[in-house]
């Protein structure tokens, strides 16, 4: 899917967030990756794939907002 050099991460990479933006909706509290992945302005994210990362937002000093 990446034309860029070098590659942007895949999805599957655990730094896929650091891909290029290709759209940027803020308005409407989404981006599109380059790898495929939708972040979410609340920091979750959805894979190409279909699965669903929970947000991982800091709330303050040691608390850490996670799915289950």
């Amino acid at each position: 899917m990446c034309q860029h050099q070098p590659p942007c991460p895949t999805a599957d990479s655990a730094d896929r967030e650091s891909a290029r933006l290709v759209a940027h909706h803020p308005e409407q509290g989404w981006s599109l990756l380059c790898n495929g992945v939708l972040l979410f302005e609340d920091t979750g994210e959805l894979l190409p794939d279909g699965r669903v990362i929970g947000p991982h937002r800091p709330l303050g000093a040691g608390q850490v907002v996670t799915a289950a």
